[in-house]
């Protein structure tokens, strides 16, 4: 019998010059929860509320096949965040591309974690760098969404430096670590993410 996750998965493998991208697979695993739970305080202010079950081995192969479904359906795509130590590739955080629309929206949520060890060594910056041209150019997509807690200053300089523009704050947007938090809105538009292409390669 094949497994769910036999054939090959729709999500592809994205490069940066430090980080690579690709679909989480079963072999993941045991370095997921432990890189999600050494860092659990750390994100715990951060993410929707989850407890040490949420980091069980069939949870985590039931999102393996929901992300497989969803890639092939072209909705959502689900990233690990990888940095290469010697020959190994190791993981440093997750990337999430959810609720594409397409008809006359054509957008795409973006939403990120990083474990702890890697914080603040810029990996995530380059992360997003490297899925934007998916996103722009083989998804064919209009417009990119994130959004953030306020006080949450290194996710700013992440999207600001990928060309995100602050486009609102949303009162009770998500519920972060057990209650309603306000957001900041950011978005990146075709138009301006091919500009900064532009101005980048001139």
């Amino acid at each position: 019998m094949l497994w769910p996750w036999s054939s090959r998965d729709k999500t592809p493998e994205l490069h940066g010059e430090r980080v690579i991208l690709r679909a989480p697979q079963p072999h993941d695993y045991k370095e997921w929860r432990a890189l999600r739970h050494q860092s659990r305080s750390f994100l715990k202010p951060f993410e929707p509320r989850w407890t040490e079950a949420d980091l069980g081995r069939s949870v985590y192969f039931a999102r393996l096949r929901r992300g497989k479904q969803e890639a092939e359906q072209g909705t959502d795509f689900t990233f690990f965040i990888f940095v290469m130590e010697g020959d190994r590739q190791k993981l440093v955080g997750g990337m999430t591309l959810s609720n594409i629309r397409r008809r006359a929206a054509q957008f795409v949520t973006l939403g990120y974690w990083m474990g702890e060890p890697f914080a603040g060594q810029g990996y995530m910056t380059e992360a997003v760098g490297a899925v934007l041209p998916f996103v722009f150019d083989t998804l064919g997509l209009h417009r990119i969404h994130a959004a953030f807690l306020p006080d949450n200053l290194a996710s700013r300089r992440v999207l600001e430096k990928n060309g995100f523009k602050e486009e609102g704050y949303a009162d009770k947007y998500l519920q972060i670590d057990g209650k309603w938090a306000d957001h900041v809105l950011f978005g990146l538009t075709r138009e301006h993410y091919e500009a900064r292409r532009r101005r980048r390669f001139a």
